[in-house]
């Protein structure tokens, strides 16, 4: 994830930088879901059972806490139709692990949405645009109403709140929408993430935005990101899975900050760009660990393993885990790679069968590739 309006505050006013001191898991909980999503990389349906066990699931709790894991984000599939869903996050909370919920709202309702915001540190609800936009991509007519009024309960009750928005060539057309909505409602969040090729995201390839269109939709949203701080609007903006944002984002806030150009490109060196093996994981509704949801590769299987022998042991952890990373293609030579470190290796793979192969997606320009 990168952390727009975080990085030019802390940079600007000189704050201290942040630094995830741990790993964040992506838990996919559950395989079933009441939608039917088009980008879906787990392909969800409401038909699914669940294979983890409480007890299982509790146990590696525990594993991955001894190997540094921090922050978990319940995920599905829908995670809300786990039973047990309320009792993992507060074995979570009880062993000083950090919990986000990712839901499509559907099940939130005035009896349960404060339960929910007071079990977990952050609830992220889906809007893919606006009304029409997003049943189609959802696949129910209807699913923004109810969506758009789980966003207000949970909003209402002054916990943190985001909206998440893919983008792609079906919901383009919805991002300043989607910027309006935050603004209109004061959502304290928004985090856009870019379409990876796996899932129904692969099957669907055809909806990934052009090098243009992607280029021109990040620009737009940098430009949201420094008119909210420079005009002390409290919304923090994040953008996934397009670690090239980082060297956009460089030269627009050389542009504005000059002085302050060389701070900012260490702090982005820090942070490292894709972090698929090394800070980041992802456990499926088998238990497969993967380095992330989309990756194209398991590493183990929790019920099989300790995770902590998943964790620590491998060869694709130990090449994923070189920074910056050895890729090909474009990448092999680019002065910007400590930066996004080589980005999305599941786009890589699905692509041209290579996971070292460059990100199929990368925008950068020849200049902007060779000029730090």
């Amino acid at each position: 994830m990168f952390r727009l309006t975080n990085l030019i505050s802390s940079v600007v006013e000189g704050k201290k930088e942040r630094v995830l001191d741990g790993s964040i898991a992506i838990w996919n909980f559950t395989n079933r879901c009441n939608l039917s999503c088009l980008h879906c990389y787990s392909k969800s349906t409401l038909d699914e059972v669940d294979t983890l066990t409480t007890k299982q699931i509790k146990k590696t709790i525990l594993q991955m806490k001894e190997n540094g894991v921090k922050f978990i984000i319940f995920s599905g599939g829908e995670p809300l139709t786990r039973k047990d869903l309320f009792e993992i996050a507060d074995f979570c909370k009880e062993n000083g692990i950090i919990t986000y919920l990712s839901s499509n709202g559907l099940y939130f309702t005035k009896g349960n949405v404060q339960r929910i915001v007071d079990t977990f540190n952050y609830v992220g609800i889906s809007i893919d645009g606006d009304e029409s936009t997003h049943d189609h991509f959802r696949g129910l007519k209807g699913a923004f109403v109810e969506t758009l009024k789980a966003v207000k309960l949970a909003n209402a009750t002054g916990a943190k709140v985001g909206i998440r928005f893919t983008i792609t060539k079906e919901t383009i057309n919805s991002l300043e929408y989607i910027f309006d909505l935050v603004e209109r409602e004061n959502i304290p969040k928004i985090y856009v993430s870019h379409l990876v090729y796996s899932g129904r995201g692969l099957d669907n390839l055809k909806m990934d935005l052009t090098k243009k269109q992607r280029r021109e939709s990040v620009e737009f949203i940098l430009k949201k990101a420094f008119e909210y701080y420079e005009t002390d609007r409290d919304i923090e903006i994040v953008t996934g899975n397009m670690e090239m944002d980082a060297i956009l984002f460089l030269n627009e806030f050389a542009m504005r900050y000059p002085q302050l150009k060389d701070v900012m490109r260490k702090r982005l060196v820090t942070w490292g760009g894709n972090s698929a093996g090394r800070k980041l994981l992802n456990i499926n509704s088998e238990g497969d660990v993967r380095p992330d949801p989309f990756f194209p590769l398991t590493v183990g299987n929790i019920i099989e393993e300790n995770f902590g022998d998943i964790w620590q042991e491998g060869d694709l952890l130990d090449a994923l885990r070189v920074h910056p990373r050895k890729i090909s293609g474009v990448c092999d030579g680019c002065a910007q790679i400590d930066i996004c470190n080589g980005g999305s290796r599941a786009r890589a793979y699905a692509i041209t069968g290579d996971l070292w192969s460059e990100d199929p997606s990368c925008y950068l320009t020849k200049e902007e590739r060779e000029n730090i």
